[in-house]
């Protein structure tokens, strides 16, 4: 599926938008869930896997081509090998 910006500034966005409007409204009820978030329209979506996070934010947002992954709650959305991922924040 075409982007319409590169992966650093959809990254970027994802983040930013995550951080100022979604995580202050979300609290520990989430942690371990995934969040889908369309970095052009801020809308997003929340589940236990990746792919309904997705699919779910497609249902709200069909022409949405900017989707910025994350795992509430953890640095990382998988991990190889040892060491926690949970943030500390």
């Amino acid at each position: 599926m075409p982007t319409r910006r590169p992966r650093e500034e959809t990254a970027r966005l994802g983040d930013e938008i995550y951080e100022r409007k979604i995580r202050p409204h979300l609290g520990d009820t989430h942690r371990g869930e995934y969040i889908a978030i369309d970095v052009e329209s801020g809308s997003w979506a929340i589940a236990g896997d990746t792919r309904a996070a997705a699919e779910g934010l497609r249902a709200r947002q069909p022409d949405a081509t900017d989707i910025w992954l994350l795992r509430i709650g953890y640095r990382a959305m998988a991990r190889i090998g040892g060491g926690s991922l949970r943030s500390t924040g």
